[in-house]
C-alpha cells in the first residue's frame, strides 16, 4: 500500500470519528452531524493537509469545529 492510499483511509476514518463524535457532544443525529462537518471550513482544512490540521486529534478537530464555526450549530 502506498502513502497516498493510506492517507486517504486514515482521512476517511477520522472524518468518520469526528462526525459521531459531534453528533454525541452535540446530541445531534449522524445526519445533522455530517452537513455540519462537510459544510465547515474544518472539513476543507483537514481534506486540504492545511497545516497538518488532520493529525490532531478527532476530539480536538471537534472542539475546534465548535469554537471556531459555532454558527452552523444553531442552523442545524
Amino acid at each position: 500500500m502506498n502513502g497516498d492510499i493510506l492517507e486517504k483511509v486514515y482521512q476517511e476514518n477520522l472524518e468518520e470519528r469526528i462526525i459521531f463524535y459531534l453528533a454525541e457532544k452535540e446530541k445531534r443525529s449522524l445526519e445533522e452531524a455530517m452537513n455540519i462537518y462537510y459544510n465547515s471550513k474544518l472539513a476543507n482544512r483537514i481534506h486540504e493537509g492545511e497545516y497538518g490540521i488532520q493529525y490532531l486529534d478527532y476530539k480536538v478537530l471537534v472542539q475546534i469545529l465548535c469554537e471556531t464555526e459555532s454558527e452552523l450549530l444553531r442552523k442545524a
